[in-house]
């Protein structure tokens, strides 16, 4: 469908007059097909934000907090020349290069360095400190800190972690180096966004050490193909390698010493390799994984030389040990022995307290620093230890590299031993509470033990406070929509459990001091004198009551509110108490509230037909409010979908449904569908892949369906060399409308004639598809013939593919189908290249008497300028869930990104006939609530993470939006105060 024209001349009285005449959209139900012989593009340049434009005169009061544009003159006449029209058109520009892919090429390339810092090993503080990610979700591994005044060292980087560091204000860009204990999506979950939000840091970006096995090779591959190189160049992997003519085992009898990976003043680094011992056919040794292709099996399945499956090796199997060694602390130097031995005070006492032997002043022999300095004392020595399963336990015991560490049975200290002062274990509490780990800690003598695994008690602490806050806040004013989080259940709030394994009773007795770790718990190595825990920096845990109270005291009229939000579920038979609320002004409702009549799909609809839960509703990266995009379609008994995937999805799930909840929700996905290639929109999918493989590993199942752009694909191949992740992926071209009508066409057609499966009927079917013989409509100027962003388009794909798309689009059709669903449909949107919007369509039902009822339809643009294409696949949609990345006066930041404004959002629900429209996807800009003009809000709300909407509250959604106003009224301040990166995730775009 074609785009609309853009008009030269609003669009240059714009740009000439930017603050004078700030742009206001045009409805875009005008807009009109043109001749695509002409190219009518905006062509916007992105560049850096400029803070101290002044504010235009013109906005509302509310709005005036915010620049009319923060892009530089400059930038904001990169304009492609613009040709008159005779009759004057809407002004809906967007930016031709990027969504052709073509605006990287106008950056230099980053040629991003490490950090250099001059270390200070003298008088230094250092200390070790529990990073708590996943702490209260289990969704993923926490992370620990080894700090030192001029050097950060992080050991694994979960999902969640640049959300962590935001939180608690521990910055990203003091880290010199992440060290990785296992390679997969439960400890590397959060490399990816960590290593793009460093890239694109100042004014050259910065970069990053980041350390692993032998296995961070895969990783490294697969994130090739949405992370620029110059971001990973500094990735180093160690160990023995795992190569495709490997027939077995890799031999690792070469790397059973420590291998050092840093040796500088302040620390040594090293590793020890953990490897799963086979000799007990353990099941993770030997587990078939489903695979896409059986022809990719290669890597899962080789065999030793005597045809033992037992000693099958895969890539993230391997562990590591890390052992971090301080320089012993040199004694004290004592003056009165130095001049008894004839030395005058001056720069000869110094050369003894660098370790340097001297002549004496007045005697004839040499000085040395043993004969002054007092004894030294050992550097404190800590050990991270992650032991994944027993068979893992079978090698750790067995590691002679270790035996230098233990003491004997009297607890005596060989003289060759290094006295161990902290072992932190990253172990799971299922191998802790073996019997053999508990011994094997004993060997330690008096180490502190501090056990990191996942405990169920910490669920009930959240350890993102401010977006805990937030939830809580909004769940008091309105609980059907912001339901209570999964970790504040009554349950989990009076679970109680023992403070570890080995304190508790039962078969296996303490056999030596351990604590559990908690959040920002830390131990401390420098100074001396404060050897040991320090428990001052684990935050205080706040109840919902606390916060409620703190709500009411701040906010008095928010009680008011509340009820009369409850009124609208509650119906006016209270009408005298509604009316003495309504007295009181704390909201008048409008009169469009009650404009919008019940569209029929909703008629006897039930609560548990459908449930849309946000579960991130920013963009770009983690904030501390807003998690990146994702959305969950709840069909409760009939399964669920999500929509987007972006870091953190999984914790999400969790904080909203609970742990075993959010794992019941997982575990019945019935597909899973990403807009586009930007890691802000599908970094959380290979945790949730991996999960759903684990819960369903002893049930018969279905690989689950991935639909994505192509580029996805190429990422999911490299990394299922990595870990299995038992998924089939499908190419959002594979969906669109043309698409899937081909392919029911071809269906019918080939039904008594010929299988499906057939290689080249099905090759004969796709590329129909992607030729246009299907008779599909994209010829409008952005896809018009010839054009870059139609190569992308119709590219077409390998053999391989094509014959792998007619039998997953059958599996795509049945699980749809069980989950009540009639359509999941496709449709290209103005971003990047191969970036998408869907709509989902439910199928109809019929009621009790018998009448058949239309299904829901369900659309969300992804990330897009307004096009015709959106437009049209929303027309009549129940819910539009619409990106507004901006508010209304930064439209050329909106056309230089290609994405929306607030109001751009609205016009396109409104021109498509949409019910109600949800806006998400907003700058991280904006903190807590964004900036918006609410005059036109009136089928409209606004998102927030975890918010619950049920099908059967539609009609109340829009009157929610002035109370959530009331709720943050003191809080609607643009966040200035923060160094956001909007690029810096956005940025990459792949090339095919």
């Amino acid at each position: 469908m074609p785009l609309p024209q853009v008009s030269s001349l609003n669009l240059n009285l714009r740009l000439l007059f930017p603050l004078l005449s700030p742009f206001k959209p045009t409805s875009l139900s005008y807009l009109k097909p043109i001749n695509h012989s002409s190219s009518l593009f905006t062509v916007l340049a992105s560049s850096k934000r400029h803070r101290n434009v002044p504010p235009s005169h013109h906005l509302k009061p509310n709005l005036a907090r915010r620049n009319t544009s923060t892009l530089s003159n400059r930038d904001q006449q990169k304009v492609a020349p613009m040709e008159t029209t005779t009759e004057p058109q809407p002004s809906v520009g967007f930016n031709k290069r990027r969504a052709e892919g073509r605006d990287k090429n106008d950056k230099p390339h980053k040629n991003l360095q490490l950090k250099v810092r001059k270390l200070n090993p003298v008088n230094t503080i250092s200390y070790v400190q529990i990073l708590g990610t996943g702490m209260d979700t289990q969704d993923t591994s926490p992370s620990v800190l080894l700090f030192f005044d001029k050097q950060r060292f992080i050991f694994n980087a979960g999902e969640g972690l640049q959300r962590f560091c935001t939180e608690h204000k521990i910055k990203l860009s003091k880290i010199d180096h992440i060290f990785l204990s296992r390679v997969c999506s439960e400890t590397a979950g959060g490399l990816p966004g960590l290593l793009l939000t460093l890239a694109g840091m100042g004014d050259e970006g910065m970069s990053v050490n980041v350390w692993g096995p032998s296995d961070l090779k895969y990783l490294v591959d697969a994130m090739k193909s949405f992370i620029p190189n110059a971001a990973m160049v500094h990735t180093r992997s160690f160990g023995p390698m795992l190569s495709s003519d490997t027939a077995s085992m890799p031999d690792s009898s070469q790397f059973q010493e420590p291998i050092v990976l840093i040796d500088d003043e302040v620390v040594k680094i090293s590793a020890i390799l953990l490897q799963p011992s086979c000799s007990d056919g353990s099941p993770r040794l030997n587990e078939e994984p489903v695979m896409q292709n059986p022809s990719e099996r290669g890597l899962d399945e080789r065999m030793d030389p005597n045809g033992k499956a037992g000693s099958i090796m895969k890539p993230g199997d391997m562990s590591v040990i890390y052992v971090c060694e301080l320089p012993e602390i040199k004694g004290k130097f004592d003056p009165a022995k130095a001049m008894s031995l004839g030395l005058k005070p001056g720069p000869k006492y110094r050369e003894l307290q660098l370790g340097n032997s001297v002549k004496s002043d007045r005697q004839n022999i040499m000085v040395h620093p043993s004969d002054v300095m007092g004894p030294s004392v050992p550097g404190p020595i800590v050990l991270l230890v992650d032991c994944p399963t027993e068979s893992h336990l079978q090698e750790l015991l067995s590691i002679q590299s270790l035996s230098s560490y233990y003491v004997d049975a009297l607890d005596n200290i060989p003289d060759s031993a290094k006295t161990v002062t902290c072992i932190i274990h990253l172990s799971p509490a299922s191998v802790i509470r073996g019997s053999n780990y508990q011994r094997w800690m004993q060997r330690f003598g008096s180490a502190q033990h501090i056990l990191a695994g996942h405990e169920m008690k910490n669920v009930a602490i959240p350890i993102l406070k401010s977006s805990a806050r937030i939830a809580a806040r909004l769940n008091y004013l309105c609980p059907q929509f912001f339901p209570a989080p999964g970790f504040w259940s009554l349950q989990q709030l009076n679970y109680s459990a023992p403070e570890s394994s080995a304190s508790s009773e039962g078969s296996v007795p303490k056999l030596c001091e351990s604590i559990a770790a908690k959040n920002l718990l830390k131990f401390t190595l420098r100074p001396y004198a404060h050897l040991g825990l320090d428990r001052s920096g684990i935050p205080n845990s706040a109840t919902p009551t606390e916060i409620i109270d703190e709500l009411v005291t701040e906010i008095p009229e928010i009680v008011d509110a509340a009820q009369c939000v409850s009124q609208f579920w509650h119906g006016s038979r209270e009408t005298e108490e509604t009316t003495s609320l309504q007295d009181k002004k704390v909201f008048v409702e409008e009169p469009w509230l009650n404009e919008n009549s019940l569209p029929s799909c909703l008629e006897n609809i039930r609560r548990d037909d459908l449930e849309i839960v946000l579960l991130g509703t920013g963009s770009s990266q983690p904030s501390k409010y807003r998690n990146v995009s994702s959305i969950f379609i709840n069909l409760f008994t009939k399964g669920s979908l999500l929509l987007d995937c972006g870091e953190g999805t999984l914790g999400q799930l969790k904080r909203r449904y609970g742990v075993e909840g959010a794992d019941d929700a997982v575990r019945h996905l019935r597909c899973i569908w990403i807009s586009h290639i930007h890691a802000d929109h599908h970094t959380g999918l290979a945790r949730i892949l991996a999960l759903r493989r684990d819960l369903l590993q002893a049930v018969p199942h279905e690989p689950l369906v991935v639909v994505g752009p192509r580029q996805l694909k190429r990422y999911l191949d490299a990394y299922q060399r990595l870990e299995d992740l038992d998924m089939q992926f499908l190419d959002c071209k594979h969906t669109t409308a043309a698409s899937l009508d081909a392919f029911e066409g071809f269906i019918k057609s080939n039904k008594d004639h010929s299988s499906p499966e057939s290689p080249i009927n099905a090759e004969d079917m796709t590329n129909k598809i992607l030729d246009g013989s299907t008779g599909q409509n994209i010829d409008c100027t952005l896809f018009a013939r010839g054009s870059q962003m139609q190569s992308y388009w119709k590219r077409p794909g390998s053999p391989v593919d094509n014959r792998m798309a007619l039998p997953i689009l059958k599996t795509l059709k049945k699980a749809l189908s069980e989950a009540g669903l009639e359509a999941l449909v496709s449709f290209p949107v103005v971003h990047c290249p191969q970036a998408f919007g869907v709509a989902l369509k439910a199928a109809e039902r019929i009621n009790s008497i018998g009448k058949v009822i239309p299904g829901w339809k369900i659309v969300y643009s992804g990330d897009t300028r307004p096009c015709p294409e959106l437009i049209e696949a929303s027309r009549g949609a129940t819910v539009l869930i619409h990106e507004a990345t901006f508010e209304d006066g930064m439209v050329d930041e909106a056309i230089a990104r290609n994405h929306s404004t607030t109001m751009e959002a609205i016009e396109v629900g409104d021109s498509a006939g949409a019910y109600r429209i949800i806006l998400t996807h907003f700058s991280q800009r904006y903190p807590k609530i964004p900036i918006f003009d609410e005059t036109h809000m009136h089928k409209t709300c606004i998102a927030f993470d975890m918010m619950s909407v049920n099908i059967a509250d539609l009609p109340v959604l829009p009157k929610v939006l002035p109370y959530l106003k009331l709720l943050f009224k003191n809080e609607m301040i643009v966040d200035e105060s923060e160094d956001i990166v909007d690029d810096a995730v956005e940025a990459v775009h792949v090339g095919s």
